[in-house]
Protein backbone atom coordinates (compact mmCIF):
# COMPACT_ATOMS: atom_id res chain seq x y z
CA UNK A 1 0.00 0.00 0.00
CA UNK A 2 1.60 3.20 -0.97
CA UNK A 3 0.23 6.25 1.31
CA UNK A 4 1.77 8.66 -1.23
CA UNK A 5 -0.40 12.03 -0.92
CA UNK A 6 -1.67 11.08 2.38
CA UNK A 7 -0.78 13.33 5.60
CA UNK A 8 -0.23 9.86 7.59
CA UNK A 9 3.62 8.07 8.38
CA UNK A 10 3.61 4.44 9.56
CA UNK A 11 6.68 3.39 11.15
CA UNK A 12 8.06 0.70 13.72
CA UNK A 13 7.18 1.84 17.58
CA UNK A 14 10.53 3.43 19.40
CA UNK A 15 11.11 3.83 23.04
CA UNK A 16 10.53 7.67 22.71
CA UNK A 17 7.00 7.12 21.28
CA UNK A 18 6.18 4.61 24.35
CA UNK A 19 5.16 7.53 26.51
CA UNK A 20 2.35 8.72 23.99
CA UNK A 21 1.44 5.48 23.34
CA UNK A 22 0.68 4.55 27.00
CA UNK A 23 -1.40 7.43 27.28
CA UNK A 24 -3.59 6.74 24.53
CA UNK A 25 -3.85 3.07 25.81
CA UNK A 26 -4.88 4.66 29.07
CA UNK A 27 -7.78 7.07 27.39
CA UNK A 28 -9.26 4.54 25.29
CA UNK A 29 -9.08 0.97 27.58
CA UNK A 30 -10.62 0.40 31.02
CA UNK A 31 -7.67 -2.06 31.86
CA UNK A 32 -4.95 -0.34 29.70
CA UNK A 33 -1.15 -2.01 29.96
CA UNK A 34 1.26 -0.08 31.68
CA UNK A 35 4.32 1.91 30.13
CA UNK A 36 6.60 -1.05 31.26
CA UNK A 37 4.58 -3.21 29.16
CA UNK A 38 5.08 -1.35 26.01
CA UNK A 39 8.32 -0.53 26.82
CA UNK A 40 9.18 -4.60 27.10
CA UNK A 41 7.29 -5.34 24.12
CA UNK A 42 9.33 -3.02 21.69
CA UNK A 43 12.74 -3.35 23.19
CA UNK A 44 12.72 -6.95 24.58
CA UNK A 45 10.31 -9.20 22.68
CA UNK A 46 11.69 -10.57 19.52
CA UNK A 47 8.51 -12.10 18.31
CA UNK A 48 6.51 -9.43 18.67
CA UNK A 49 6.30 -6.36 16.45
CA UNK A 50 4.52 -2.66 16.60
CA UNK A 51 3.34 0.23 14.43
CA UNK A 52 2.75 3.81 15.55
CA UNK A 53 0.53 6.26 12.95
CA UNK A 54 1.51 10.33 12.74
CA UNK A 55 -0.36 12.66 10.98
CA UNK A 56 2.65 14.35 8.98
CA UNK A 57 0.31 17.19 7.11
CA UNK A 58 3.45 18.24 5.60
CA UNK A 59 3.80 14.65 3.47
CA UNK A 60 0.96 15.70 1.79
CA UNK A 61 1.37 19.68 1.18
CA UNK A 62 4.16 19.27 -1.50
CA UNK A 63 6.90 20.42 0.87
CA UNK A 64 10.59 19.50 -0.15
CA UNK A 65 10.57 16.78 2.69
CA UNK A 66 7.63 15.21 0.56
CA UNK A 67 9.10 15.52 -2.85
CA UNK A 68 10.86 11.42 -2.19
CA UNK A 69 8.85 8.43 -2.76
CA UNK A 70 7.35 7.43 0.62
CA UNK A 71 7.16 3.25 0.90
CA UNK A 72 4.34 2.09 3.02
CA UNK A 73 6.68 0.84 6.03
CA UNK A 74 10.41 1.72 6.15
CA UNK A 75 12.51 0.90 8.95
CA UNK A 76 12.77 3.80 11.76
CA UNK A 77 16.27 6.21 11.54
CA UNK A 78 17.57 8.93 12.60
CA UNK A 79 14.74 11.88 13.84
CA UNK A 80 13.97 14.23 16.49
CA UNK A 81 11.55 13.85 19.07
CA UNK A 82 8.29 14.47 17.78
CA UNK A 83 5.09 16.38 19.68
CA UNK A 84 2.90 14.07 21.09
CA UNK A 85 0.05 15.18 19.33
CA UNK A 86 0.90 13.97 16.41
CA UNK A 87 0.70 10.46 16.98
CA UNK A 88 -2.59 9.17 16.27
CA UNK A 89 -2.95 5.27 17.30
CA UNK A 90 -0.79 2.15 17.47
CA UNK A 91 -1.38 -1.16 16.47
CA UNK A 92 1.17 -4.70 17.16
CA UNK A 93 1.04 -8.70 16.93
CA UNK A 94 2.93 -11.36 18.39
CA UNK A 95 4.29 -14.10 15.98
CA UNK A 96 3.52 -17.42 17.68
CA UNK A 97 5.14 -19.79 15.53
CA UNK A 98 3.22 -19.34 12.41
CA UNK A 99 -0.01 -17.27 13.94
CA UNK A 100 -0.06 -13.48 13.57
CA UNK A 101 -1.79 -12.70 16.87
CA UNK A 102 -2.93 -8.79 16.97
CA UNK A 103 -2.03 -7.75 20.58
CA UNK A 104 -3.62 -4.01 20.28
CA UNK A 105 -5.16 -1.78 18.28
CA UNK A 106 -6.12 1.84 19.33
CA UNK A 107 -7.19 4.87 17.44
CA UNK A 108 -6.92 8.58 19.07
CA UNK A 109 -10.81 9.25 20.28
CA UNK A 110 -11.01 12.03 18.62
CA UNK A 111 -9.39 10.88 15.07
CA UNK A 112 -12.28 7.65 14.98
CA UNK A 113 -14.11 7.09 11.92
CA UNK A 114 -11.48 8.03 9.36
CA UNK A 115 -10.51 4.27 8.79
CA UNK A 116 -7.27 5.32 10.71
CA UNK A 117 -8.28 1.55 12.63
CA UNK A 118 -8.95 -0.05 9.46
CA UNK A 119 -5.36 0.98 8.47
CA UNK A 120 -3.28 0.17 11.50
CA UNK A 121 -5.53 -3.51 10.73
CA UNK A 122 -4.21 -3.83 7.09
CA UNK A 123 -0.79 -2.44 7.82
CA UNK A 124 -0.43 -5.55 10.67
CA UNK A 125 -2.10 -8.09 8.68
CA UNK A 126 0.30 -7.08 5.92
CA UNK A 127 3.47 -7.15 8.55
CA UNK A 128 2.48 -10.82 9.70
CA UNK A 129 2.41 -12.07 6.02
CA UNK A 130 6.09 -10.62 5.60
CA UNK A 131 7.02 -12.49 8.56
CA UNK A 132 5.77 -15.96 7.68
CA UNK A 133 2.31 -15.81 9.56
CA UNK A 134 -0.17 -18.40 8.25
CA UNK A 135 -3.15 -17.27 9.94
CA UNK A 136 -3.90 -13.66 12.10
CA UNK A 137 -5.99 -13.96 15.56
CA UNK A 138 -7.33 -11.77 18.14
CA UNK A 139 -9.74 -11.51 20.85
CA UNK A 140 -12.44 -9.03 20.90
CA UNK A 141 -15.46 -8.11 23.31
CA UNK A 142 -18.50 -9.76 22.95
CA UNK A 143 -20.29 -6.15 22.79
CA UNK A 144 -17.82 -4.73 20.34
CA UNK A 145 -19.85 -5.21 17.35
CA UNK A 146 -18.17 -2.26 15.30
CA UNK A 147 -14.53 -4.11 15.87
CA UNK A 148 -15.84 -7.25 15.05
CA UNK A 149 -17.81 -6.52 12.06
CA UNK A 150 -14.00 -4.79 10.64
CA UNK A 151 -12.55 -7.80 11.56
CA UNK A 152 -15.10 -9.78 9.46
CA UNK A 153 -14.42 -7.82 6.43
CA UNK A 154 -10.67 -8.38 6.77
CA UNK A 155 -11.76 -12.09 7.00
CA UNK A 156 -11.88 -13.09 10.79
CA UNK A 157 -14.08 -15.63 11.26
CA UNK A 158 -15.25 -16.76 15.55
CA UNK A 159 -13.48 -19.58 16.40
CA UNK A 160 -13.92 -19.78 19.94
CA UNK A 161 -14.32 -17.81 23.23
CA UNK A 162 -12.52 -17.10 26.33
CA UNK A 163 -14.87 -16.58 29.44
CA UNK A 164 -14.19 -13.52 31.65
CA UNK A 165 -11.53 -12.63 29.78
CA UNK A 166 -11.79 -9.23 30.58
CA UNK A 167 -10.66 -8.06 33.69
CA UNK A 168 -12.50 -4.99 34.70
CA UNK A 169 -15.95 -6.65 33.76
CA UNK A 170 -15.36 -10.36 33.66
CA UNK A 171 -16.69 -9.48 29.57
CA UNK A 172 -16.02 -12.89 27.50
CA UNK A 173 -13.64 -12.59 24.78
CA UNK A 174 -14.63 -13.54 21.24
CA UNK A 175 -11.58 -15.11 19.33
CA UNK A 176 -11.29 -14.83 15.58
CA UNK A 177 -9.20 -15.69 13.28
CA UNK A 178 -8.39 -15.85 9.89
CA UNK A 179 -8.20 -18.52 6.97
CA UNK A 180 -4.75 -19.21 5.28
CA UNK A 181 -3.04 -15.60 4.59
CA UNK A 182 -1.00 -17.10 1.53
CA UNK A 183 -4.11 -18.43 0.22
CA UNK A 184 -4.93 -16.81 -3.46
CA UNK A 185 -8.64 -16.43 -2.13
CA UNK A 186 -6.90 -14.13 0.40
CA UNK A 187 -4.30 -12.27 -1.00
CA UNK A 188 -7.38 -11.27 -4.13
CA UNK A 189 -9.40 -10.04 -0.87
CA UNK A 190 -6.54 -8.04 0.74
CA UNK A 191 -5.83 -6.33 -2.48
CA UNK A 192 -9.54 -5.33 -2.71
CA UNK A 193 -9.52 -4.00 0.69
CA UNK A 194 -6.27 -2.09 0.50
CA UNK A 195 -7.54 -0.60 -2.80
CA UNK A 196 -10.43 0.74 -1.41
CA UNK A 197 -9.33 2.35 1.83
CA UNK A 198 -7.05 4.20 0.01
CA UNK A 199 -9.84 5.71 -2.18
CA UNK A 200 -11.34 6.28 1.26
CA UNK A 201 -8.38 7.60 2.92
CA UNK A 202 -7.98 10.12 -0.48
CA UNK A 203 -11.59 10.94 -0.26
CA UNK A 204 -11.73 11.71 3.59
CA UNK A 205 -10.71 15.06 5.12
CA UNK A 206 -7.49 14.80 6.96
CA UNK A 207 -7.89 17.77 8.59
CA UNK A 208 -7.08 17.78 12.92
CA UNK A 209 -10.67 17.32 14.26
CA UNK A 210 -12.38 20.85 15.11
CA UNK A 211 -11.16 22.36 18.35
CA UNK A 212 -8.30 19.84 18.87
CA UNK A 213 -5.20 20.87 20.36
CA UNK A 214 -3.40 19.83 16.83
CA UNK A 215 -5.84 22.37 14.87
CA UNK A 216 -4.05 25.36 17.03
CA UNK A 217 -0.82 23.83 16.87
CA UNK A 218 -0.25 21.66 13.79
CA UNK A 219 3.51 19.96 14.04
CA UNK A 220 6.03 20.98 12.37
CA UNK A 221 8.00 18.54 9.86
CA UNK A 222 11.79 16.94 11.90
CA UNK A 223 14.84 18.84 11.25
CA UNK A 224 16.10 15.43 10.54
CA UNK A 225 13.70 13.40 8.50
CA UNK A 226 13.78 9.85 8.00
CA UNK A 227 15.67 8.49 5.28
CA UNK A 228 14.24 6.32 2.57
Amino acid sequence: MDLQGLPYLLEPMAAAHVPTVAAIERRVFTHPWSLTNFMHEVEDNRFSEYLVLCYRPWIASGSADATRPRRFLRPLRRRAAEEDRSLLGYVGFWLMVDEGHISTLAVQPAWRGRGLGELLLSAIIGRAMERGASHATLEVRRTNAVAQALYRKYGFQFVGVRKGYYLDNHEDALIMTTDDLASAEYQALYARLQEALLERLRRADAAPPAGSEMEQHPPSPAPHAPED
